[in-house]
C-alpha cells in the first residue's frame, strides 16, 4: 500500500490487499480507509512470512527439502490457530472467490552496454555455462600516452624545462638576495640584476639559517669590560687609522663603463 492510499504497486501486494478487502466485506463492513487496509495487509503478510519460516524450520529438522503438510500443521500450531476451524471456515457457503490477477507487463530491462564483439564457446567449453564478458574485460588496453620518442621533440622538451628551470632559479634569488638597479630611483626595481659579491663561507648561510629571529638574540646587550692601558693604546691606534675607502659605485661587471679598445698606430 503506498503512503497516498493508492493500491500497491507490485502485483503480489494488490493480491494480498484484495484479499483483506473481501474477507472485511464477508465481516460485515461496507467501507474501509486506505490506512485500515494497508496496516490489515502488512499484519497479513507477517503472519504469512511467519508460517513458511516456522515451517522451513521443521522441513530442515527433519533434514527434508521438501515441505509436507505436517510441517505446515506444526506451525500452526505453533502459532496459536485451531486447524479445525481452519477446515470448516475453508468450507464455508457463499464464499466469495477472488478473480484471477491479470499477467503485469514486462518491465522494459535497458540495453546492456556491449563493447567489442561477442566471442562463442571453445569445443571444450559446454554450452550452458555462462558467455565471455566483453573483450575489453581481459584483453589489455593501455590507459596511458605513449611516451614521445622523437629526438627533436625530446630535445626541444628538455632544452624548455633547462630554461624555465633556470628562469626560476633566477626570479628567486633576485628576490631572495641582494640586487643591484639600473637606475638610481626609490622605486622598485624594473630590471633587478643579481649582484655579485664574493661570499667567504657561502655553506654557513645554509648550516645557520637566520630565518627566526628570537627575543633572547635582540635582548642580549654585551657587557662593558673594565678598560685598561692595553686596551687604551690599542683604541688610540685604531683611531689614528683611516677608515678603509668604500668601493665607488657598484662592484658589478653589468653596470661598468664600456672600455673602448685602443687604436694602434701602424
Amino acid at each position: 500500500m503506498e503512503a497516498d492510499g493508492t493500491l500497491p504497486a507490485t502485483p503480489w501486494r494488490r493480491v494480498m490487499a484484495m484479499a483483506v478487502s473481501s474477507v472485511c466485506q464477508q465481516a460485515g463492513f461496507t467501507s474501509i480507509e486506505p490506512a485500515a487496509l494497508s496496516s490489515l495487509t502488512e499484519s497479513f503478510i507477517s503472519v504469512l512470512k511467519e508460517l513458511g519460516r516456522s515451517s522451513k524450520a521443521y522441513s530442515d529438522l527433519a533434514c527434508r527439502s521438501d515441505l509436507v503438510v505436517g510441517d505446515v500443521v506444526m506451525a500452526l500450531v505453533d502459532n496459536g490457530f485451531n486447524v479445525a476451524s481452519i477446515t470448516e471456515f475453508a468450507k464455508r457457503r457463499h464464499r466469495p472467490t477472488l478473480p484471477t490477477p491479470l499477467p503485469s507487463a514486462p518491465t522494459k530491462q535497458p540495453p546492456t552496454l556491449q563493447v567489442g564483439e561477442k566471442q562463442n564457446h571453445p569445443a571444450h567449453i559446454p554450452d550452458h555455462l555462462p558467455a565471455f564478458p566483453d573483450s575489453h574485460a581481459y584483453v589489455q588496453t593501455p590507459t596511458h600516452k605513449q611516451p614521445i620518442t622523437n629526438y627533436e621533440a625530446v630535445r626541444e622538451r628538455a632544452a624548455s624545462q633547462k630554461r624555465d628551470m633556470e628562469r626560476a632559479l633566477t626570479r628567486f634569488i633576485a628576490k631572495t638576495g641582494p640586487v643591484d638597479k639600473l637606475f638610481d630611483s626609490d622605486e622598485q626595481a624594473q630590471f633587478p640584476l643579481i649582484a655579485c659579491r664574493s661570499i667567504v663561507n657561502p655553506y654557513l648561510q645554509a648550516l645557520d639559517p637566520r630565518d627566526q629571529i628570537f627575543e633572547e638574540e635582540e635582548a642580549y646587550v654585551p657587557r662593558k669590560r673594565k678598560s685598561s692601558p692595553q686596551d687604551g693604546a690599542e683604541q688610540e691606534s685604531s683611531a689614528r687609522e683611516p677608515p678603509p675607502q668604500q668601493p665607488e659605485g657598484i662592484d658589478n661587471p653589468f653596470l661598468r663603463p664600456p672600455k673602448m679598445p685602443r687604436k694602434r698606430k701602424h
